[in-house]
């Protein structure tokens, strides 16, 4: 190979790793951010924001908030679009519900996003735990609302939704993640048809319960695919949704297709509440929690 092909190659490496203006951020470091980074290492508390590698972390916890991932951090799927850990977890941790109010009460919380790995060994898929965790918060800060961001519970929907009965309210949040050609490149343990289910049946079960769901663009999907998505998490009766960029968050991940201008989002966010949808946020750095608290999202 000579020395202007191989220059070429890296240079076009180096074009499809580089990000555009609009998806650069730099980490905040300021009291607030260190501090919610305090409290969260001393409870030994997992985040998605970590785990995930999420690129609004530094702007949440600067905000002194942050979505808590209970159950572990390892993951009994091995999903290519994301970074957290697969394998065999541990059993869940009896005392974690309370660590979690600890951070709540800490933090001066006043909305929480909890959300879990998947766990797949675990008869009920977790949502027990789920469950514990929002009724001992609850139980020492009476005022606290929730959004809880759940797994698929392959094989125990109905099971899952009836056990999460006893700590409501909270809005009910399950994300489908991309389109349905692509499940088997970026989410090869998830069923396109089994998460839209799972929204169906929470939205059915629980009255006046939000549901929401979230999509990533950029991974090769085409506009038509999109739309379809949107079509088909409302019919569930899906009232709240967030789209946002793939990014590629590990070495081992998926890598990007395509990065979509934040006018083409300005154009989804339109497009999603034209389709009915109540609620949605629609941003190259949208994620499921994020700015999950607010009714009328910017």
């Amino acid at each position: 190979m000579n020395r202007q092909v191989k220059n070429n190659i890296q240079d076009t490496k180096y074009q499809r790793r580089r990000l555009p203006p609009w998806l650069r951020r730099t980490l905040p470091a300021n009291k607030t951010f260190q501090q919610t980074e305090k409290i969260l290492s001393s409870l030994g508390l997992e985040t998605i924001c970590s785990n995930a590698n999420c690129p609004n972390r530094g702007q949440c916890w600067a905000r002194g908030t942050a979505t808590v991932l209970i159950l572990g951090n390892v993951c009994t799927r091995d999903c290519k679009f994301c970074s957290v850990a697969s394998g065999k977890p541990q059993p869940p941790a009896p005392e974690e519900p309370l660590r979690l109010a600890k951070m709540a009460k800490q933090m001066h919380l006043k909305y929480l996003v909890i959300t879990s790995v998947n766990r797949d060994d675990l008869p009920d898929g977790g949502a027990g735990h789920f469950r514990d965790c929002i009724n001992e918060v609850r139980r020492q800060c009476p005022k606290m609302k929730f959004e809880i961001l759940t797994p698929d519970f392959r094989n125990c929907q109905e099971k899952a939704l009836e056990i999460l009965g006893d700590c409501l309210p909270f809005v009910f949040a399950h994300n489908v993640e991309t389109v349905p050609s692509l499940y088997n490149t970026a989410r090869a343990g998830g069923h396109y048809q089994r998460s839209l289910n799972l929204l169906k049946m929470a939205h059915e079960k629980f009255e006046n319960i939000p549901t929401k769901s979230s999509i990533m663009l950029g991974l090769g999907e085409t506009d038509a695919q999109i739309e379809q998505v949107l079509k088909d998490l409302h019919q569930t009766g899906c009232e709240r949704i967030t789209i946002g960029q793939y990014l590629k968050p590990s070495k081992n991940s998926l890598e990007v297709s395509e990065y979509i201008t934040p006018a083409k989002f300005d154009w989804w966010k339109q497009k999603a509440m034209e389709l009915g949808f109540a609620w949605a946020m629609s941003s190259p750095f949208a994620r499921s929690s994020y700015f999950a608290e607010q009714e009328n999202p910017q």
